[in-house]
């Protein structure tokens, strides 16, 4: 759902992945599990109503349509255009949200924090689904899959260029594959494929900043 780099230049040969870099504002809209899960849903399923999604993620249609209205409000998501004119249909309006990291302290960070928090649950819960299902999967979806980890000894430079350059592989991908939504549409043997990239210094094994105390 989100990428820590700026996407690379597209080549001739691929289409442009739009997304969205939010302002601090909307980045604290959209820190609730509730709404990144609208959101995905929209993004990998296509458009919906607050009824359709309120079925799917067990809620009342009241408390839907609100986190719509929020999603909506700072432009994750837009009105689509639909036969029906009884109900209100959304979609939404990027394939990818990217947070760049913070350099500065503050509220800013913080507000990564809870962005971060909230697409982690959402991560930890699919993961889990997946593992449930994992045995009925076909063998070749079962090869596909991957639950691995591994330690590197880095220097913070290294380690930044690694994550940069596993981030620019599997944008490549995306960028060749067809928009979310239209894939089962052109090939009956595509399903949206997760990607989760998680990096990060061994818990533990970075000294804190100057001022910070101990544990």
């Amino acid at each position: 759902m989100k990428h820590p780099h700026p996407e690379p230049t597209a080549d001739a040969a691929s289409r442009t992945v739009s997304r969205v870099v939010p302002e601090p504002t909307a980045l604290k809209a959209l820190a609730h599990p509730v709404r990144l899960r609208m959101l995905g849903m929209l993004r990998i399923d296509g458009p919906a109503t607050a009824t359709q999604l309120a079925a799917r993620l067990g809620l009342n249609s009241g408390a839907t349509s609100y986190h719509l209205r929020q999603l909506a409000q700072y432009g994750f998501i837009e009105e689509a255009p639909h036969a029906s004119r009884r109900d209100r249909w959304w979609r939404a309006s990027h394939e990818l949200t990217s947070v760049p990291p913070r350099e500065a302290e503050g509220e800013g960070l913080d507000l990564d924090l809870a962005f971060n928090q909230a697409a982690l649950s959402l991560q930890v819960g699919q993961m889990q689904q997946a593992l449930e299902e994992y045995a009925e999967l076909p063998a070749e979806w079962r090869k596909a899959t991957a639950a691995d980890d591994i330690i590197i000894p880095m220097t913070a430079d290294q380690a930044e260029a690694l994550t940069k350059r596993l981030t620019d592989v599997i944008l490549e991908a995306m960028r060749a594959a067809p928009p979310l939504g239209e894939a089962a549409s052109l090939d009956p043997g595509m399903v949206p494929f997760y990607v989760m990239l998680h990096a990060f210094p061994y818990p533990g094994r970075v000294p804190h900043r100057e001022g910070e105390d101990e544990p």
